[in-house]
């Protein structure tokens, strides 16, 4: 009685252990360590274990937390082991959520009648028990186990055991709840350090791109460029020995700009020919490639990478092509002889990501320079093309002014004709009157001069003075009309004139060139239209109308008429210009105020004509000019001016 109330003691002090640990570990295992040595106290436990279900992973795997045993060796903590109803005690406890007692004779004539019932080494005496959680669901199984026969379990050790089953199932699910908030809490931080670490390489590859582009924009190449690549891509990724090779597809070779080595001081080669070394095998292959030693050396040994160049003693690399689109700028390669930096598939996705971009500013760097040489090209074309402008312009304007004084020139050659025809009668009149005078002198003195005679004088007198002032007063005219026009051509300044008189003065200083020509001239404009302008504009517009209806319009002996006319709107004139001449189609029309236009060239025709009167109408006068012409149907000129021009 006494030893019964001794282990009755015992079993409470166990129990209350229990409890006290489950709420100071925070491990399984060391909780069960401890409910072993505690259940060691009250019963034999030399070979005790826990398998409990893997909540997380599929139906009916089980680990074993906690192993101790005699004869068999524990498994792994952390292994799965899938056990199936009827295959094992364990897996039978589990499956059934039973209580189980075998003897060794019953587990083997379970395992001779199904075989490979339980896969540990048979024992004396067998006891598990399930592990149940509040709702009555299975946790995992708790086993005790006796190898030898003088130790073997009681109804009283079985009923002790099935309730500290019971109060470590309490005990698990806390530390199995606490074990899985810890495994969550440590999976989280993991997955923060490792979004973290993720956060701060995406910041600095973002940095190194910003200072990439920042470099291609504000650089133009050479060793400071290069130096500070390598300095951007050492932050990312281990770069002690860094290449960078330049493919150049016009002589299909490959340069060595950048190179620094920790055992070459220089580059074995600074160029060399397109298929030869490793430079050469990446771009082929125009992808990133990994090495570690054993590939790079299998790589040299088949042959299939021809003439290594540098030293081979490596113990990792990383090449990456420099490319955009299918054009292959170069390559960058890094390399390690620790092998203590060894490069990972992350880091080659960062010198590939790189090498992509510094492709991108290479371009816009060779963009930037063919548009620098284009611009300074288009420069001297533009300065050679203003050259020639300007001397075309100078060339344009002395024709025009050659024109202008040749027009002035035919003007003075016609009325100095014109002036010829009264002077010569002047001339012949006035011979003539001396001729009379001297034979009336001899009759006087001979006595012969009557009355008759000296009337008869008279009138030769009479009618001579008469045909010399007559003459004389239209050749003052003449002279008078050409004065004012030729003064207003050669002048550029502007003055009070009355339009209708000044254009009857035009038209009579043109009578030379109408003279002969049965072509007809009316004139409809307002005597009113006062003008403070250019009259020689006006003069030089109406002169090359005229002129170019006579040339182009009208064929030698055709008759027509041409009209002009001028009306007040407002502020501006309208002066209209039209002949039934010959016309235009609209090609010829397209081209007609283009210099050196014309459809008389060899017969008497500069091209200037109209381009002279487009100039003055729209410069000198400030005005507008529209052509209306078809053939067979004349052609008509609008001109639309301000009656005062503002200089």
């Amino acid at each position: 009685m006494e030893s019964r109330l001794t282990r009755l003691e015992a079993v409470q002090t166990m129990l209350l252990e229990i409890g006290q640990k489950s709420s100071s570990c925070t491990d399984i295992s060391e909780f069960l360590q401890a409910v072993h040595a505690a259940l060691g106290r009250i019963m034999y436990a030399a070979n005790f274990f826990v398998a409990l279900s893997d909540r997380d992973g599929p139906v009916n795997q089980v680990r074993f937390v906690y192993f101790v045993d005699e004869v068999d060796d524990p498994p792994s903590r952390d292994a799965l082991f899938e056990l199936v109803e009827g295959e094992s005690p364990t897996a039978t406890v589990i499956a059934s959520r039973e209580r189980m007692v075998m003897t060794a004779a019953e587990h083997q004539s379970r395992r001779e009648a199904n075989a490979g019932f339980g896969i540990g080494t048979i024992a004396e005496h067998w006891m598990g028990c399930p592990l149940l959680d509040q709702n009555h669901q299975s946790l995992g199984a708790i086993v005790i186990q006796s190898y030898d026969k003088e130790h073997t379990f009681s109804d009283e050790d079985q009923a002790l055991f099935a309730l500290i089953a019971n109060h470590v199932s309490s005990a698990l699910q806390g530390l199995q709840s606490m074990d899985r908030l810890e495994r969550a809490v440590q999976e989280r931080t993991a997955l923060l350090a490792h979004e973290v670490a993720e956060r701060r390489r995406a910041e600095n590859i973002q940095r190194a791109l910003y200072e990439l582009a920042n470099l291609s924009a504000t650089a133009t190449g050479g060793s400071r460029l290069n130096m500070r690549l390598h300095q951007i891509i050492s932050e990312l990724v281990p770069a002690q020995n860094f290449l960078m090779a330049l493919y150049h597809p016009d002589t299909k070779e490959i340069s060595i700009p950048y190179f620094v080595d920790q055992k070459d001081e220089q580059a074995p080669v600074k160029r060399f020919d397109y298929g030869v070394g490793m430079s050469s095998y990446v771009l082929q292959r125009k992808q990133a490639m990994l090495l570690d030693r054993a590939g790079f050396q299998a790589l040299v040994a088949s042959g299939e990478m021809e003439h290594p160049l540098g030293n081979v003693d490596i113990a990792s690399w990383m090449g990456a092509p420099m490319l955009l689109g299918d054009v292959a700028y170069g390559v960058i390669i890094v390399q390690s002889y620790d092998d203590a930096v060894t490069y990972t598939q992350a880091d080659l996705d960062i010198l590939a990501f790189m090498a992509s971009h510094v492709a991108v500013a290479i371009a816009r760097m060779q963009a930037d320079r063919e548009i620098r040489r284009a611009k300074e090209a288009l420069e001297e074309q533009n300065a050679a093309l203003e050259s020639a402008l300007t001397s075309l312009k100078d060339a344009q304007g002395e024709l025009v002014r050659q024109e202008k004084l040749a027009s002035l020139g035919r003007l003075v050659a016609g009325v100095a004709h014109e002036i010829n025809t009264p002077l010569g009668i002047c001339v012949t009149a006035t011979s003539h009157l001396v001729e009379e005078l001297k034979l009336t002198r001899e009759d006087m003195a001979a006595g012969t001069l009557d009355e008759d005679g000296l009337n008869q004088f008279f009138d030769i007198i009479s009618q001579s003075l008469r045909i010399m002032t007559t003459n004389t007063q239209r050749a003052a005219a003449l002279v008078r009309s050409f004065k004012q026009v030729a003064v207003d051509q050669s002048s550029d300044d502007i003055r009070s004139f009355n339009l209708r008189k000044y254009l009857d003065e035009v038209l009579l200083s043109l009578q030379p060139k109408l003279k002969g020509k049965p072509v007809a001239v009316e004139i409809d404009c307002d005597e009113r239209i006062e003008m403070a302008s250019f009259p020689g504009a006006v003069s030089q517009i109406v002169t090359n109308m005229v002129v170019n209806s006579l040339v182009h319009g009208f064929e030698e002996g055709q008759s027509g008429k041409i009209r002009i006319s001028g009306k007040v709107d407002g502020d501006f004139v309208d002066f209209d210009y039209s002949d039934d001449g010959a016309g235009m189609d609209n090609s010829t029309l397209a081209q007609l105020f283009d210099p050196f236009f014309t459809t008389k060239r060899g017969s008497g025709g500069s091209g200037l004509g109209a381009h002279i009167l487009y100039n003055l109408v729209t410069g000198a006068l400030g005005g507008t000019i529209k052509v209306v012409s078809a053939p067979g149907m004349g052609l008509h000129y609008k001109l639309r001016f301000p009656k005062v021009k503002r200089k």
